[in-house]
Order: C-alpha cells, then sequence, then structure tokens
C-alpha cells in the first residue's frame, strides 16, 4: 500500500520568478525575508536540502549531507493565487488568467447578488481583509448590509458578524453569490469571512469557508479516484478543488490544528493520496506583512516535522511545498510571484538528489502519480 502526503505550506515561495516583473513583484523572496527574523529556525527541514534548493539565497544554511531530495519549481499558470497554483500542483496549467477587480465588481454582479440574498453590499472594492471590517464593520452593524469586497486576487469575500448573519447563513449567501460568478465573472473562489467583536475590536473568526469553482480539467485527484484510491484532504483543500476528487476531507482551525489532523490521520490505512495545506501563513501572517509571524509559523511546522517523518511508512513518500509567494517583507499586501520550494523524503526517495530548476508544478502531480504508480502524468516532469 503505497501513500503519497503533499505538503502545501501556503505561499512560501522561494525568490521572484522570471517573469515577476509582470506582476510587480521584482526582487520578491518570502523565505529569505522571514529568514531574517529571530523567530525563524527551520534546522529540520534544512536537514533535508531545503536551503540547498537553487536560488533561494540563504546558502549559509545548507547542509553538506542532505537527506531529502529537492527542486526549484516555476510556475507555468498565468497568475499567483491559491486556486491557480494548487490546479497546476494538480496537473491543470492555467493559461488564462482568472478575473480581478481592482475597481470593485461591476453594477450588475452586484444588483444580481443583492436580489438573489435579499440584502444590500457596502464596500465594493479591493481592500485588506482585517481593515475592510474596521472600516465598514460599525455602518454593517448598523444597517445588515454585507460587506463585499476583493483584493488583487480572483476573488468575491463576503464579510459579516456573526450576531447579524448567522455563519450557516453567510455560507448560503456565498453559494448563491458562485452560482452568479460564472462566465467572464468565473472568480477563483466566494470566499465566506465571518467575524465578531466591537467596533474598533472586530475579530475574523476561524470559520471561513472558500467556494471554489470546480477545477476546469484533469487533476491527479480525479486520476486516483477513478482508480478506486483515497484521496484525503485537510484543510482548505477541499474547498480548493471543489470536493472534485476528494473521497474524504477535514476541515482546520489554523496551522496547529492542522498539522495534528495530519498526523493523526497518518495512522489511516489509506491507499493513495493524503493532500494537505496549511494556511496561516499566507493568510495570517504573509497578506499583513508580519514577518516574525510568518517565520513563527514556519518554524512551528518544522519543530512538527519529526512527528510527521516518524508516522511514515516504508512504502510513503513525502512532499513539502508551496503554491506561490506572499513575501512579508515586500511591499503592499498581496501575493507575489516566486519560485516554491519542493522537498522530498522517504524510504524509496534517494537522498541528497538536487533537482535544480524545474519547469511547471505540475511535476508534483506526475511525481506522485508516478510514485503510486499510475501511468497517467498529466503533463509533468516525474523527479522520483
Amino acid at each position: 500500500m503505497k501513500r503519497a502526503i503533499i505538503i502545501v505550506l501556503d505561499s512560501a515561495g522561494c525568490g521572484a520568478a522570471p517573469d515577476a516583473d509582470k506582476f510587480g513583484d521584482e526582487g520578491c523572496n518570502t523565505i529569505r525575508s522571514c529568514a531574517g527574523s529571530t523567530k525563524f529556525d527551520m534546522k529540520n527541514m534544512a536537514q533535508m536540502g531545503y536551503f540547498n534548493i537553487e536560488g533561494m539565497g540563504l546558502e549559509q544554511l545548507s547542509v553538506d549531507a542532505p537527506t531529502g531530495s529537492f527542486a526549484r519549481l516555476r510556475e507555468l499558470s498565468n497568475g499567483k493565487d491559491t486556486t491557480t497554483g494548487h490546479w497546476e500542483l494538480a496537473g491543470i496549467v492555467s493559461e488564462n488568467p482568472m478575473p480581478t477587480y481592482p475597481n470593485g465588481f461591476p453594477e450588475e454582479v452586484i444588483k444580481e447578488f443583492e436580489e438573489a440574498v435579499g440584502r444590500k453590499t457596502l464596500c465594493n472594492l479591493p481592500y485588506s481583509g482585517t481593515k475592510v471590517i474596521e472600516d465598514y464593520g460599525r455602518e454593517h452593524l448598523e444597517t445588515g448590509a454585507l460587506i463585499v469586497y476583493t483584493s488583487a486576487d480572483s476573488v468575491f469575500q463576503i464579510a459579516a458578524h456573526e450576531d447579524i448573519v448567522p455563519v450557516e447563513t453567510l455560507y448560503e449567501y456565498c453559494s448563491k453569490a458562485r452560482s452568479i460568478l460564472r462566465g467572464k465573472h468565473a472568480v477563483g473562489r466566494v470566499i465566506a469571512r465571518p467575524f465578531t467583536g466591537e467596533p474598533g475590536s472586530f475579530v475574523r473568526t476561524v470559520r471561513r469557508h472558500d467556494f471554489s469553482l470546480e477545477p476546469v480539467g484533469r487533476t491527479m485527484l480525479d486520476v486516483l479516484k477513478d482508480k478506486g484510491r483515497d484521496v484525503l484532504a485537510v484543510g482548505k483543500i477541499n474547498d480548493i478543488f471543489a470536493g472534485v476528487g476528494v473521497t474524504d476531507f477535514i476541515r482546520t482551525e489554523g496551522n496547529p490544528d492542522g498539522i495534528d489532523k495530519t498526523i493523526s490521520w497518518l495512522d489511516r490505512d489509506f491507499d493513495g493520496l493524503m493532500f494537505v495545506n496549511l494556511v496561516d501563513t499566507d493568510m495570517i501572517y504573509g497578506h499583513r506583512r508580519d514577518i516574525d509571524g510568518y517565520a513563527k509559523a514556519l518554524s512551528y511546522f518544522d519543530s512538527k516535522l519529526p512527528e510527521i517523518t516518524g508516522k511514515l511508512r516504508d512504502e510513503d513518500i513525502l512532499m513539502i511545498t508551496a503554491d506561490h509567494g506572499c513575501d512579508p517583507g515586500f511591499k503592499g499586501t498581496d501575493h507575489t510571484r516566486e519560485y516554491v520550494p519542493l522537498l522530498m523524503y522517504g524510504k524509496n526517495i534517494r537522498s541528497g538528489v538536487d533537482y535544480g530548476t524545474v519547469e511547471g508544478f505540475n511535476s508534483v502531480a506526475a511525481t506522485a502519480l508516478s510514485f503510486l504508480g499510475e501511468t497517467e502524468t498529466l503533463g509533468g516532469k516525474i523527479l522520483a
């Protein structure tokens, strides 16, 4: 029974991609920014070869005898968002970017949404998720109007106070928005953003939920599920793929909970794939440009890595990667167009192999499928 465990450290990119200038991201490097923090300690991943990866810019942290194999992956898709990155990791290269709305959503979209949910809306601009509830939360409490906003990503976000709009009702509103946002307005994700508290001290809760567009092509999840194999999704993976190709899933409340659930699920006798997303690095620290917080989250994962590898069986492969960058030391608050690192570890993985720079995040899908004995590789390069 072979098992592939893929863990995505959300937004943990490792240096500007060659086309970063097209995205205004020249000079970004998420991991290097974090390495400057006193909270940064990743000795376990270093031993696997994480800092031996080409171009990371942290040669002083490299080791002489890495226990894993490693590569630097270049994204082929036209985008730098969560959905596009995860889809490419799973085998879909997206040539056309998903729609974004730097000036807010057009009137016809907002009008249709308001009619569908029976409430007015506020804001309708690109905004920081914490700042938008600070600026519009009081009016929302007074009027019941929903706070609708976007970002540089292809997202339609709805923020509502849990005392005004119960979470399950907010999810229903998001489902209605998802059905509206099709065709030319097919954003990657509709996101429920519940919050609590009083004016001046609003806090977003952990009951965020993503309503994603269904994948536009075949993924490694489909390949495995079609063969009757297990596809376990931990964290927001099930949301990102709209449940397509998933056989079982579990939601998480932050990285520590996600890591604990990953460790627990490694005791399961599954045959196939466990696909994990750890989102705090991006959602809580990257977008807020919190270098110390990001570094601390990476270090916490590193401290738990021995527990994860201790659960691996002889036929398992562990792959640790990312979906894009979100450099906490960079300008702005948006994702950054970066290479992503790939670490591979297991008893059947040759140690110390440096695959250099590889074209395509879809090499993750190809490698996992090949390791699991599948012949369909979805166009990616097999690395192990």
